[in-house]
């Protein structure tokens, strides 16, 4: 009897570590400490570097924007664009560069500062999206001391965080929450809270059983933030933390989520 016991948690604890993860090949972990150490597949050095910090905004959160009069939207191109991509840029919304190009880049950092504002996220720079640019709107860290990032699943936000300080922020799209089938089975999408740190990573695609996963970074067993080609303003993924191309490439190139990374999700 109690062999049989033992057993059947074990297999419903199998089943919970599928059921939150969005690639079922990456292993297992929990919110208490990282998860086992990686394979030689995997490309994790056995030291973390120290992450290199982008410069904090130097703009009072109250100064005013540049002077941006018309709605914009992707697509849209000229001098009242790269205003927004300077002011998203200054506001810790990251952008890449100031092109003066309305791209899918800067149409994420929209998302992000309508998400921060409590807003419908619509990514169209309208009246109320260029209050909250002239408002200096900006979310808060939980976090006080170090190097943390940080996943807001309220909000569908990353942050990345220096001693309490958010030096950038990222839109994101989280569990669904959805229930989807895996083999016969059904399993629930949902990102799981709790404080966890980076144990893998990989610097490519990963061809997981529920999809691509571009230059992911583990941590909470097969749950990385990783890049992906569809990254919508509400929760949608299996459970990784979404999200674009070249946001996770920023956070490659920047070493803002090196290994051993404190990783808080709430």
């Amino acid at each position: 009897m109690v062999r049989r016991i033992l057993a059947s948690v074990a297999a419903a604890t199998a089943t919970l570590a599928l059921a939150t993860a969005c690639d079922t090949g990456a292993g297992s972990g929990t919110a208490a400490g990282p998860a086992p150490v990686p394979s030689s597949s995997a490309t994790v050095p056995t030291t973390s570097a120290a992450p290199s910090v982008p410069a904090t905004p130097t703009a009072s959160e109250s100064a005013p924007a540049p002077e941006i009069t018309t709605k914009l939207r992707r697509g849209d191109k000229g001098a009242e664009v790269v205003a927004l991509q300077k002011r998203l840029t200054e506001l810790g919304y990251w952008n890449g560069k100031a092109d003066g190009t309305f791209g899918g880049t800067t149409q994420q950092a929209v998302f992000a500062l309508q998400k921060a504002a409590g807003m419908g996220r619509d990514g169209v720079v309208g009246p109320k999206t260029r209050k909250a640019l002239e408002r200096g709107v900006r979310p808060t860290a939980r976090s006080t001391i170090g190097h943390v990032v940080e996943i807001d699943k309220k909000r569908q936000l990353l942050m990345v965080v220096q001693d309490g300080r958010v030096t950038g922020i990222l839109n994101t799209s989280t569990g669904s929450n959805q229930n989807y089938e895996y083999k016969d089975h059904t399993y629930l999408a949902h990102t799981p809270s709790g404080k966890f740190q980076v144990y893998r990573q990989i610097d490519g695609w990963r061809h997981g059983p529920l999809g691509p996963l571009w230059r992911p970074k583990y941590f909470n067993g097969g749950i990385a933030v990783h890049g992906a080609y569809s990254i919508p303003p509400y929760p949608a993924s299996h459970g990784c933390a979404r999200v674009s191309i070249p946001a996770m490439d920023w956070l490659w190139s920047s070493n803002q989520l090196p290994p051993r990374t404190k990783v808080w999700v709430y």
